[in-house]
């Protein structure tokens, strides 16, 4: 199955889309949630705008960037500015909590539920959710964990006790010295653990997530599956969408639903097992439990 495929948009009505979702998740043995950045918008975790604003009003009057994303590829040269900025990214984006409730009220449609979720997302929202962290796998890692900028070793560090430190000591734009983050075993500098490049790390964790998915798969395939994909787009459709779709195809009992504002599309090879809903999530979710 190609992501080059036609592709099918979703017909009928959102109510009655919403309605056979309900129904399908009733129904299911298992479910496979695929989450993407589209769930983390619909949360409120937006990267520009208001929240922008208000944390880098002055990293944007100096470099006249106008989104967190954007500021996040800005070659700062001096390292004591690079953790001003990324320190206060990481604080909003992974220790304050989404400014909706809306990945709690995704985790209660499933909790009781035989579950699993994979998402590309790198804010831990899922695990403040209360989502197991057995039943998870966050691929593209996390904004709470360091790694060697070499690196040197397949290893992490928890970064939460560094980044409260930068934000409640950063001055005028910079982190003091003493601050900088430095790999224990070789003393290269310490980066996020985000992937970007070939030198993202994944460590033991990542691993047995890793491998904690397949085997959820591997036991349920032939099970009356749910895949519940949400906001995910075309960055990365390796990860979550594509496989969704390919599962589905190969199992005449599974289910793919995708609701997606803007995106919510299916191959027509398995539009027949398939709902779409072009809706905010949360708005949806919330209908959902209703």
């Amino acid at each position: 199955m190609s992501s080059r495929m036609p592709i099918t948009e979703s017909t009928g009505s959102c109510s009655d889309n919403i309605a056979r979702l309900r129904e399908a998740l009733d129904k299911a043995e298992a479910v496979v949630v695929g989450a993407g950045a589209g769930l983390s918008t619909s949360a409120g975790f937006t990267y520009s705008g208001e929240r922008f604003e208000r944390y880098f009003a002055d990293f944007a009057r100096k470099y006249g960037f106008s989104d967190m994303y954007s500021g996040g590829f800005y070659p700062f040269t001096e390292p004591e500015e690079f953790w001003a900025y990324w320190s206060r990214y990481i604080f909003i984006n992974r220790y304050m909590d989404a400014p909706k409730p809306v990945y709690r009220q995704v985790f209660d449609l499933v909790r009781e539920k035989d579950y699993f979720v994979i998402t590309t997302n790198v804010d831990h929202c899922f695990q403040k959710a209360g989502v197991d962290k057995k039943r998870l796998f966050y691929t593209q890692g996390d904004y709470g964990l360091f790694q060697c900028s070499e690196p040197c070793r397949q290893e992490t560090f928890d970064n939460e006790k560094t980044v409260r430190q930068m934000m409640e000591q950063q001055k005028d734009m910079r982190v003091p010295s003493e601050l900088l983050p430095v790999c224990p075993h070789c003393g290269k500098p310490l980066t996020m653990n985000l992937r970007s490049d070939d030198r993202f790390v994944e460590d033991e964790g990542w691993h047995q997530a890793a491998a904690r998915y397949e085997n959820f798969l591997r036991t349920r395939g032939n099970e009356r599956i749910l895949f519940l994909e949400l906001g995910v787009g075309y960055n990365t459709p390796g990860i979550i969408k594509l496989p969704f779709w390919q599962m589905t195809a190969q199992n005449k009992a599974a289910t793919y639903a995708c609701i997606n504002y803007g995106e919510a599309v299916c191959p027509p090879e398995i539009a027949g097992q398939s709902l779409c809903i072009n809706e905010d999530i949360g708005t949806v979710v919330s209908a959902l439990r209703g």
